[in-house]
């Protein structure tokens, strides 16, 4: 079925629309997500790790898809906010050859998804985050519709202006679901990454890339090895 774009961005301004601010991100998702016919769907901002923000998924396997995105620090939600336009990957059994550690990350643990989209998330002038979108058949969008559905992520940034300061100053970890993850994204791995970068000299690159490694190595999540980090005494790290 053909999304209707204007449908789905009238449905995410709706699903803004006079409710708490710790509300909309997660009923945005689930409007981007009916409105456009997908399968799961998330909001993130900042897409440049570590001080990216998981806003909201709307379900298990979009959780995931943003969780493997994190962790190998590539992907269409990361291409997307890089170059501020529409990515594509249609077919997920047919190969990913741009992102080798996510394509096969993808087919290993989230075999079901068979195409991905992303769409940035413009302020003004600026890419600060992206709208990601998966389906569980192939060409779930066509190339028109994929430009189209950028209309939908306008809405999003719309909807989401009521965040922004809140979000950029940093002052509190907002209460935004799931959001054991969304500290992890935001919070814990900015801590974690400044532990070992303390206590074994390295730069926060190195100490990033460290982690990364060690997330590859044992098979688990960035997070997975945030939390790892953070339970630890400081001397043990």
């Amino acid at each position: 079925m053909t999304p209707d774009v204007t449908k789905a961005a009238r449905m995410v301004a709706e699903a803004a629309a006079d409710v708490p601010v710790e509300e909309i991100p997660r009923r945005v998702c689930a409007a981007v997500c009916e409105g456009l016919g997908m399968d799961g769907a998330t909001l993130s901002l900042l897409t440049d790790t570590p001080s990216r923000q998981l806003l909201a998924a709307s379900n298990d396997a979009a959780l995931l898809l943003e969780e493997i995105q994190f962790t190998v620090v590539e992907g269409p939600c990361i291409a997307a906010a890089h170059r501020g336009e529409p990515v594509a990957v249609d077919d997920l059994r047919a190969g990913v050859s741009s992102w080798p550690l996510f394509g096969a990350s993808m087919r290993e643990k989230l075999p079901q998804v068979e195409s991905v989209y992303a769409l940035p998330v413009f302020f003004g002038d600026y890419v600060l985050g992206s709208v990601d979108l998966l389906a569980l058949r192939t060409h779930a969008l066509d190339e028109e519709e994929l430009e189209q559905a950028s209309l939908v992520a306008d809405a999003v940034a719309v909807a989401l202006l009521s965040t922004r300061d809140m979000i950029l100053t940093g002052a509190r970890a907002p209460a935004w679901e799931p959001e054991e993850v969304v500290r992890a994204h935001w919070f814990d791995t900015a801590r974690a990454v400044g532990a070992v970068a303390a206590t074994r000299g390295l730069t926060p690159e190195n100490a990033l890339a460290l982690m990364r490694a060690e997330a590859f190595r044992t098979g688990g999540t960035l997070a997975d090895i945030t939390r790892e980090i953070l339970r630890q005494p400081p001397g043990a790290r």
